[in-house]
């Protein structure tokens, strides 16, 4: 079985992270290490052609994303982050699900910057928190082409001014359909392409 195979198979169940034990914790990160060895893009951040798209969460060990499966009778549904490389923008939106009429959304958009061949630094720049239903949320793709034409959305839609609101994401593995990161805060992130 090959590195990326044993990474898939170690967090599979897991629930992105939220059903990882702490043993499960430390397989999962020494199957990201061995497949970070064997990255076959060794400047991920000028292969623009790969990182374009829309990527669907697998795992994290982020606290802030893992921590939005705690509001009551809500669940954490599907977490993208979406990558617009010409722009140099991203943006990160959590579905919330549970409840039949209160499915929500939690996005933020942020725009990087190349800072070495593997890394880029990230600015918050917009936090949009509201029900699906309210602000017509049908996909990230559409949402993007919303924020990108200057909707505002209800009931809470805020530019982020704080310098506090910035941070790196180093990209440790990248191919066609699967990337690795690793954060400011020290977590982790496996992300599928979704094919569009």
């Amino acid at each position: 079985m090959n590195e990326k195979a044993k990474l898939l198979e170690a967090i599979a169940g897991k629930n992105r992270g939220l059903l990882a034990t702490e043993r499960d914790k430390v397989k999962v990160l020494s199957a990201i290490e061995q497949l970070e060895d064997r990255n076959p893009t060794p400047k991920p951040v000028e292969a623009k052609n790969l990182l374009e798209g829309d990527w669907r969460l697998l795992y994290t060990t982020s606290r802030g994303i893992l921590g939005l499966n705690r509001i009551p009778v809500l669940q954490l549904g599907q977490v993208y982050q979406c990558i617009r490389t010409e722009q140099a923008k991203l943006y990160n939106i959590a579905e919330i699900i549970g409840v039949p009429f209160f499915e929500g959304i939690v996005s933020v958009a942020a725009r990087f910057e190349p800072v070495s061949d593997r890394r880029v630094n990230v600015k918050f720049e917009r936090s949009i928190l509201g029900l699906q239903r309210l602000i017509g949320y049908i996909s990230p793709d559409r949402l993007i082409q919303e924020i990108e034409l200057g909707k505002k959305f209800l009931p809470l839609d805020f530019s982020i001014e704080s310098r506090e609101q910035q941070g790196w994401l180093e990209i440790t593995y990248l191919d066609e359909d699967l990337r690795v990161g690793r954060g400011n805060e020290g977590n982790v992130f496996v992300l599928a392409k979704e094919k569009g």
